[in-house]
């Protein structure tokens, strides 16, 4: 019996376009809380969980962030990132992709670090409905990455086991997820992390982006 393979897709670098958006947002947020963090950490940062985030600021900084000054953060991010929302484009090959697999009948989910409020921003310009999509984001589940709970909520609600699941993603907080599910990470490099980064956080293939993938969907099992 043939076992077909599930993809489950992070969001943000990895579908749309939207990674210098989150970037200069956050640097927005930052500075409005009079935290000097240069653009390229924050790059850095992006993909994974508020918690280490924060974490990663108190360390690089020596700012105290106490929980009151992190939920301002978030909201400040957050609505900053709202009003760039117009630039947000899918990325080469995202819509297609997406299309394709269901056409194929291969199951798909997107699990996301971001919370809805940001991700309906990104979801709206990659034309995919969350109440007809299965889409898991930060809001429903206890850790993000490089936690591995969105992923194995996103195969869960597609009713397949993790080990059948590719995970594509654009960062090594991706992989590293994947690696502690004992799914199969697939990286793109239309996030900005380079392949040795990918390959070395666990990535089994390395394309540039999901029309690079499609091209090459018969190295992840798919058939065209």
């Amino acid at each position: 019996m043939r076992i077909e393979p599930v993809f489950l897709f992070d969001l943000d670098g990895t579908l749309v376009d939207s990674v210098y958006e989150h970037v200069l947002a956050w640097k927005e947020a930052l500075d409005s809380e009079g935290i000097d963090l240069s653009v390229w950490r924050i790059h850095r940062k992006i993909g994974m969980s508020g918690g280490l985030f924060t974490n990663q600021l108190i360390r690089e900084t020596g700012v105290a962030i106490d929980e009151e000054r992190g939920e301002r953060l978030r909201k400040a991010h957050a609505a900053a990132y709202r009003r760039m929302g117009e630039r947000i484009r899918p990325l080469p090959g995202a819509r297609e992709l997406l299309s394709w697999l269901s056409g194929a009948g291969i199951r798909w989910a997107i699990a996301t670090s971001g919370r809805m409020e940001t991700a309906s921003v990104n979801l709206k310009a990659l034309g995919v409905d969350p109440d007809k999509s299965p889409v898991v984001t930060r809001d429903q589940v206890k850790y993000a990455k490089p936690d591995p709970d969105l992923f194995l909520a996103a195969a869960k609600g597609l009713g397949a086991p993790i080990e059948t699941a590719f995970v594509v993603g654009d960062s090594i907080w991706d992989m590293l997820a994947a690696a502690r599910c004992r799914a199969l990470g697939v990286g793109l490099l239309c996030g900005g992390y380079g392949a040795e980064e990918l390959q070395k956080a666990t990535a089994f293939r390395v394309y540039e982006d999901p029309a690079d993938l499609l091209l090459h969907i018969d190295e992840l099992g798919g058939r065209r």
